[in-house]
């Protein structure tokens, strides 16, 4: 059976990722290699970029329900990430604990702005802990793989990533300008998906067997592990 990730397990989820990240960082020959993954992108640069993101979240769910993100003054000084890899570890810390105490002094149903408003995924702190955690994870990878050491998502996070991709950035309400296709997602850790695509935009389901019978036949479907 499938566990329900929680807002705490999000929260212990984005800490060891992060840890994760700052160890694959530390462990680079060098920060001006090149990301494979964004080849436009050195190590440094990938930095910079993941925490600013974190600080950028952490100032949105701090402003509460809002029509849009506050102003880049909010989370941006203006100067940027130091260069010193040691002071670079030690701002991705700051950034992340902005993060996670911000998320905590929240709670998971603060409500807050998110740019996915067309999507199921409510527009909340919880909701915006549960994106940081593949988010870091991924560009985790993206790291692990510039050092020549990548490892699979672990499995949690993996599957409850691939969830929330499905509900948070493919559902949407917009509508789908092509034939109507249905899209199936099996993870070979045990869990299907289901997204159709129609004039009603994109609609994602949990795939479970039809009782009495198999689901519908989708039009293609692509099977792996969550990672």
């Amino acid at each position: 059976m499938h566990k329900t990730l929680t807002f705490s397990d999000h929260l212990r989820l984005i800490d060891e990722r992060s840890t994760a990240f700052r160890t694959a960082v530390a462990a680079a020959p060098s920060l001006d290699m090149k990301v494979p993954t964004h080849p436009e992108r050195t190590l440094f640069d990938l930095v910079q970029h993941v925490g600013t993101g974190r600080r950028k979240t952490a100032a949105i769910v701090a402003a509460g329900p809002a029509d849009g993100p506050p102003e880049k003054s909010a989370w941006e000084d203006g100067v940027g990430a130091p260069r010193d890899r040691e002071a670079l570890l030690a701002w991705w810390t700051e950034s992340v604990e902005q993060l996670t105490s911000t998320l905590r002094a929240a709670g998971p149903d603060r409500g807050c702005w998110t740019w996915w408003d067309d999507s199921p995924s409510p527009q909340t702190a919880g909701a915006w802990a549960r994106r940081q955690v593949p988010e870091i994870a991924v560009h985790t990878y993206d790291v692990q793989l510039t050092v020549g050491a990548p490892q699979p998502l672990p499995e949690e996070v993996a599957l409850d990533g691939f969830d929330d991709c499905q509900f948070t950035l493919c559902a949407t309400t917009v509508a789908w300008p092509h034939q109507p296709a249905v899209v199936d997602y099996h993870a070979t850790e045990g869990r299907s998906w289901r997204l159709r695509l129609s004039a009603d935009g994109a609609q994602v389901a949990h795939l479970t067997p039809a009782a009495g019978g198999a689901p519908d036949t989708a039009d293609v479907s692509a099977r792996g592990t969550a990672s």
